[in-house]
This record gives structure tokens, sequence and C-alpha cells, in this order.
């Protein structure tokens, strides 16, 4: 309930009156942060089901077994000839093609809609998810379905299914970057959920996937996906939408956080808002500008500029300035902001500070909080009737008064460095200066000289060049004019400042450059350790989780544990791809300094290497195979019932492990493991066991 306040200043003896309200503590802001209900859902579901779950399986496997078995007999008993045909046909087509063409699909549509910030959290969730997938299947070290014929083939361990969460990536990938919010995303959603449903039915029908499986793979690929989405790349901040497309800085303004925005300025600073209309986007890049009509506390009418920053504008700042470092070296100081609030912190700091040094810039009004540590907003006086520079008919006194600015600017240690026609604008003859966010305190004598060089480039635009330079000599020796046009070339001036002399036809600066006395222009790159430490820092991160989500869409080519001698998963395993053996490869034991390099199963074929030193080469490679191929020089053939090991060194040493007695490598009998499996109520199908449907 709104209340009338009347305080008095200690020390001024100052009568303040209020109608402003304090959030008591523990109350939720008129624009709280959350993920979700459903997002944490499926986070908790992660950790508490799927994490849990592969635990389970490693330490004892039985009761999954039993619980998944009991699905997968009563899936695989409608078995069919032509429905096992429509499976195997439709896995096989998904599998080696489909979902990397789908992936890429996906990728060269979110960039024609220019949807750059959801496709790299995709591609980051991409990596983390394959990370993630690929990491509990070496954790879980669980076999395909004992008790059933597989009709198609698979690489590796069984859980989490691998093509289930690719499945449940993609589908996620699609909602979050192509579909809008609301029914249509809603309805997205249900076809992800029965896209999933299909697949999962159908790999458990082709016995390659338990139902766990299924169930893992799809709690991974959705929780990753939509947590990043939502955390990073939320509707009301990046909305997805067709037809005419802004910046991504610029914020909705309409909805909840319209309501946010009136709630907070009516609390805070007691302004009661009328009207909320964004103005100026096409000249900035970094926040979301407002035009407010609001009454004050005094009752009157009267319209204020806003600045509305967002918790993305630290993100965005902070990449820009890395991107920046990369592309260029260090210019200047380019420490990013920690935080939103550090962000209007500085703006008003620099607006006050302006004031004071007698500069024409808008009065701060004051920071108003949106959502702690999310949104703020910055308020201050709105220039009534003024127009931009580039708009407006400008004498002699207004480019007197920009040259003297920026004179002042030198004289008191500070650079804008962000002038630009936006950010210059004319009142009643007289020019005035906003956006001050950039603001720098004892900047580079660099940066200065760009300030310079920028602003009579703006002045030149609405007038001539010779008249500019003639009313700089007034404020700058010719040296100093020099300096600044030796400075201010390319990526030196602002964007849009490029832009509108592109479109004036005009060579300005060469005819600045003409005037002014030779100087060599100052090249913009700085090369350092630090820069090249990131540039090559960001190539191999970005490398790395390339490779690493590649997984989803590509065959993972079976990566397993080392097969031990012995009845353990691995071996079960093996067991499953060569179904017809009755021996099994194994390691027994290795010399000190062999280990094994890298152990591969997919169905139809076991491959595991054994090398040695520093891992760099594999000297010995066994892969066991139905049938025995033909000889190749240096390999060894073990042919045995119902398949074939070759065995191929590519070193002769009496050390290298081999299946010779004593020699590290030896064979195990698939009855040994037909009654492992049998000791878990399950059937192990294949060669020496009972047959399976």
């Amino acid at each position: 309930m709104d209340q009338h306040h009347e305080a008095v200043g200690s020390s001024a003896g100052v009568a303040v009156t209020t109608n402003r309200r304090r959030r008591p503590s523990g109350t939720a802001p008129p624009l709280p942060k959350q993920i979700g209900s459903t997002g944490w859902v499926w986070l908790i579901a992660l950790g508490a089901v799927v994490v849990t779950g592969c635990l389970w399986l490693r330490a004892d496997p039985g009761p999954l077994d039993r619980f998944d078995a009991s699905i997968t007999d009563a899936v695989i008993s409608v078995r069919t000839g032509w429905l096992d045909t429509f499976a195997e046909k439709a896995h096989t087509v998904g599998s080696r093609v489909g979902f990397a063409a789908l992936g890429l699909l996906l990728v060269f549509t979110a960039a024609w809609f220019h949807r750059w910030r959801h496709l790299v959290i995709w591609i980051i969730s991409l990596g983390i998810t394959g990370a993630l997938l690929q990491g509990l299947e070496l954790l879980s070290l669980r076999p395909r379905p004992f008790g059933v014929q597989q009709l198609a083939s698979w690489e590796g361990y069984a859980t989490p299914s691998i093509p289930i969460g690719a499945t449940a990536f993609l589908w996620i990938g699609v909602a979050f970057m192509l579909v809008v919010p609301g029914r249509p995303r809603f309805w997205a959603k249900i076809a992800a959920a029965v896209a999933i449903a299909i697949t999962g039915a159908l790999r458990i029908y082709l016995g390659v996937d338990h139902f766990t499986d299924v169930v893992f793979g799809a709690i991974v690929g959705v929780a990753i996906a939509q947590a990043g989405f939502r955390a990073f790349a939320p509707n009301d901040l990046f909305p997805v939408t067709y037809g005419a497309r802004g910046k991504s800085a610029h914020l909705d303004v309409t909805g909840r956080r319209g309501e946010a925005i009136r709630t907070a300025l009516q609390d805070q600073l007691g302004f009661t808002v009328q009207d909320i209309k964004p103005v100026g986007l096409e000249g900035s890049g970094g926040s979301t500008p407002l035009k407010l009509t609001v009454t004050d506390e005094e009752g009157r009418t009267r319209t204020i500029f806003a600045k509305l920053y967002a918790k993305s504008h630290v993100r965005a700042d902070r990449w820009y300035k890395l991107g920046r470092t990369m592309l260029y070296g260090r210019l200047e100081d380019e420490t990013p902001f920690s935080t939103v609030r550090r962000f209007v912190e500085y703006e008003d700091y620099t607006l006050r500070m302006l004031g004071e040094y007698g500069f024409q810039t808008p009065a701060a009004l004051g920071i108003v909080e949106i959502t702690p540590e999310r949104e703020y907003l910055i308020a201050m006086d709105f220039f009534d009737d003024a127009v931009e520079i580039g708009e407006a008919e400008i004498d002699a006194s207004v480019i007197d008064e920009g040259l003297a600015m920026i004179r002042l600017m030198w004289d008191v240690g500070l650079a804008h460095r962000d002038i630009k026609p936006a950010n210059l604008m004319v009142q009643d003859g007289k020019l005035k200066l906003i956006d001050v966010f950039f603001v720098q305190v004892r900047p580079s004598p660099w940066r200065q000289a760009v300030d310079l060089g920028n602003m009579m480039l703006v002045l030149a635009l609405r007038s001539d060049a010779r008249t500019v330079y003639d009313a700089a000599l007034k404020y700058f020796t010719p040296d100093e004019l020099a300096e600044a046009f030796a400075a201010t070339r390319g990526v030196a001036s602002p964007t849009q400042l490029r832009q509108q002399m592109k479109q004036d036809g005009r060579d300005l600066l060469a005819e600045f450059r003409s005037m002014a006395p030779a100087r060599r222009p100052i090249s913009v790159q700085r090369w350092s350790v630090r820069r090249v430490a990131l540039i090559i820092a960001s190539v191999l991160l970005f490398l790395l989780a390339v490779l690493t989500g590649i997984g989803l869409f590509f065959p993972t080519r079976g990566t397993v544990t080392a097969p031990t001698c012995g009845t353990g998963q691995s071996m079960q395993l093996m067991a499953q791809a060569v179904p017809s053996a009755t021996r099994l490869p194994c390691v027994a034991h290795l010399p000190v300094g062999w280990s094994v390099g890298t152990a591969e199963t997919i169905r139809g074929k076991a491959i595991f290497a054994i090398g040695v030193g520093d891992g760099s080469s594999d000297p010995v490679t066994v892969t066991l195979s139905e049938s025995c191929p033909a000889p190749v020089e240096g390999s060894e053939l073990i042919p045995f019932d119902g398949g074939c090991v070759t065995y191929t060194p590519t070193i002769s040493d009496p050390d290298v492990p081999s299946f010779a007695p004593d020699g590290g490598l030896a064979f195990i009998a698939r009855t040994d493991l037909i009654a492992a499996v049998a000791a878990s109520d399950q059937v192990l199908c294949g060669a020496l066991a009972p047959p399976c449907p």
C-alpha cells in the first residue's frame, strides 16, 4: 500500500518529499530471473536419474537389466518381416546421414536468420552434451540388451543412448532457435517428444537399446540444451521473431518487462510512467535506449531518457573486448565490466563528472534496479526538440562547440571513445553530447587523437572539410591534427560514422590528411604474447567443442574400456559384437610399460591396440571378426569356430605382447560369458547359447 513519506536531510536540512517504496527483504523483484520450473526439473532429473542410474548400473546392473528386459520382450513380440525391414532402413538412414544432415541444416538455418547468439549457445551445449553422453557411457559400462537378437548396427556401450541424445538435442535446438515462443513452440516440443518416442521405440524394437538407455539419452539431450537457451538466450531478452530484425542488444520493453520497468520507476524514483518508447535504436548497439513520458512526484508531466542494461550486455561487452583484443591487440584499457551493476554505476559517474566539468550532457536522475544483478535502468534528462547532428543544419558556432568539446576533454584528461552522429544532438543551435558510457579517464594519446579525428569527420559530413579544418586550428596545432588523422582509420571510427561517410561519397579523410602535415598512419595492430595466447586458446577451445560434440551426429566407433580377461562388461559387449565367436581375445597381463591404447567395439567387429611408452604409437593391434580377412604381410590370422582374430605387430621384439604362452594376450571361452550373464537371469545370444528372438 502506497504511503506518503517526508524525510529531512540531517546535514543540509532539506526536506525531500517522496512517494517511493523500498522492496522488503526476500520479496521477489518485478522481473525475477529463472530458468523455469520445467528447466529445473530436467536438470534435477539429469543428476538424480541419469547420473545415479549410471552409477547403479556400474555397481549392480541386475535390477535394471530385468526391468528393461520386460519392456524389450513386450516390444519385440510384435516383430514381423515388413516391420523389421522398415525399422532397419530407417535406422540405417538416420545413423549414417540423418543426424549429420539435420544438424548441418539447423546450423545453416540459424545462420541464415542471424541467430548467432542462439547458434553459439547451441554449439557450446553440443560439446557439453557430447562429452557428458560419452562420459556416462564409460561410467555405466553397460552391454547391449541381452536375450534379444540385434537387427541394426551399434557402437560401444549402451547407456545412455547417444542417438537418442542427439535426437533430443536436435529437436530442442529447432524449438528454441527457429520456432517463435508461445503455441508454435509448444507444438514443436510436442513434436520433439513424439520424434524421441518413435526413435526410441525403433531402437528398442531393433534390440540395440534398453528402455532406460532411451530415457537417459533423452534427459541429457533435453536438459543441457534447454538450460543453455533459457539461461543465456531467454525469450524475453532474445525472442525468436521473423520479419524485420533489430540488434540483439535491444530488449523487448513490452509485456512483463514493461510492467517491471513501470513498477521499478514508481518505487525507486517516484516516476509514474505513462509511455515507454524505444528511441535511437539504429545508433545504439550496447543497450536499449528509451524515451519515457512520466509524471514526477510534483505532478509534472515530463519526458526523460533512459538506457536499459541487462546481463546480456555484460557478456556482449566481455566477448566484444575479447574479440577485439584478438583482432587488433590491446589498443587501450579493455578490461571488461564484471557485472551489469557496474555498467550503470559507471555511466552515472561519468554523467555527473562531465556535468561538473561543464559539458553539455544530460543530467543524471538516478539508477533503477529491475532485477538484482541482471537488469538495471539509468535515467537522465531528455533533450526536448533535439535532433541528431546528422539530421540538423549546423553553422560555425556548432562546429566550434564540437571542437571546443574535444579540446576540453584533452585538457581535463578524458576521452569519449564513441564520437558518432547518434551521440551528438543539436538543440536550439547548441551541441549536446550523449551516451557517455565509454568515457575513459586518463586515456592513451591515441584514443584522444581518435576522438578528435572522429569529431572532425562528423562535422565535415554536415559541412565541408576545409571549414572544419580551419576552425580546428583555433584549438589544435597542425601536428595534433596530423596525429588525429594518422590515428583515425578503419575500426578506430564507429560503425555508424563509417557507414555515413560511405553514403556521403566524399573522401573526407583524404581531404583532411592533405591539409595536415604529412604523418605516417598509426597502426591499429598491437601484437603481444597475450594476444597470441588468446587466439591459440580460442581456436583450441572451439575445435574441442566441435570434436567433442561431433560424436552426436557421426558414429563414435564404439570406444570402450580395456578388454581385460574375465567376464566383465567389456567382454560381454565383445561377445555381443561377434555372436558367432566361440572364443574372445583379451588382455591377461602386459609387460611393464605396455598398456591398452585404444579399444573399440561395434556390431561385427572388436579392435584393441597395445601401446608402449608415451602412447604416441600402438605397435600391436588385435581385431576380432566373424571370418578371417585376406592375409596381409606382417599379420597373423588365428581362426577358430565362429570367428577369427587378426594379430598385427608392427615391431619385432621378443617382449611384444602376443598370444604365445605367457605373452600377455589370451582367449576366454564364450561359455564363461554365457554363464556369467545367466547368473543375472539373462541370456547372451549367439553361439553355444539358446537361440534368442
